[in-house]
C-alpha cells in the first residue's frame, strides 16, 4: 500500500553543496545549500534565499565557487548552514576551515573540500530565488582523483541530504553499469 505524502520535492539524493563567496571586507564567506543540480553540461542551477549574506555577496562579485561536502568535515561544514553571515562576521575564520583564491573567479576555494566548481553567475530570479550558473572551472584534489585522473566518487564520498529526517549521508557502493546493465534486456 501506497501512502500520499502530498506535494514535495523529494528527489533523492539532494547533494550538500558549499557555497563560497567574498564578503565585501575580502574575507571569505561559504554556506551550505541542498538545493542544487545540473542543468547542462556547464551550468548548475541553485535555490538560494535572498536573505542570505552569501546571496549579497554573489550579486555584488557574480561569482562563487560550488563544493561538495565530505564526511571529514561535517561539524564545521554543518556549523556553516546553521550560522547567518549576517549575524556572525567571522562564521568561516571560527568554522576553521581554510581557503584559497580561485585563479577563474573572485571567490574562495575551501581547501578541505576536494572537489570545486568555479562559477560565475547568469542570472539570479528573485522571485524564485534560482540562481543560474555557468562552470568555468573544476579543480580537484589529487587524493580523490583515479589512474586515469577522473573523480572517483568512492574517494570524493559526498554527502547526500535527507530533507525528511534532516541527516546527512554518505553515498554508498557502487551497485551497477550505467549504459551497460539494461542491455542484457534487450
Amino acid at each position: 500500500m501506497r501512502k500520499d505524502l502530498g506535494k514535495k520535492a523529494l528527489l533523492y539524493p539532494q547533494p550538500v553543496l558549499i557555497i563560497g563567496t567574498y564578503n565585501e571586507d575580502k574575507t571569505p564567506n561559504a554556506m551550505v545549500a541542498a538545493w542544487g543540480c545540473v542543468n547542462d553540461f556547464d551550468k548548475v542551477t541553485i535555490c538560494i534565499d535572498k536573505t542570505h549574506k552569501t546571496m549579497d555577496n554573489i550579486k555584488a562579485n557574480k561569482c562563487l565557487t560550488v563544493s561538495m561536502a565530505t564526511a571529514a568535515n561535517i561539524k564545521q561544514l554543518d556549523y556553516l548552514g546553521i550560522t547567518s553571515g549576517h549575524k556572525v562576521a567571522d562564521k568561516f575564520a571560527k568554522s576553521g576551515l581554510s581557503a584559497v583564491k580561485s585563479k577563474k573567479v573572485k571567490a574562495p576555494i575551501i581547501k578541505e573540500l576536494p572537489l570545486t566548481l568555479e562559477c560565475k553567475v547568469l542570472s539570479y530570479d528573485e522571485e524564485t530565488e534560482l540562481l543560474y550558473t555557468q562552470v568555468v572551472g573544476v579543480s580537484a584534489d589529487e587524493s580523490i582523483l583515479n589512474a586515469k585522473g577522473k573523480v572517483d566518487i568512492k574517494k570524493l564520498c559526498p554527502l547526500c541530504y535527507d530533507p525528511e529526517g534532516h541527516g546527512y549521508y554518505a553515498l554508498g557502493e557502487k551497485i551497477g553499469n550505467a549504459f551497460k546493465d539494461g542491455k542484457s534486456i534487450k
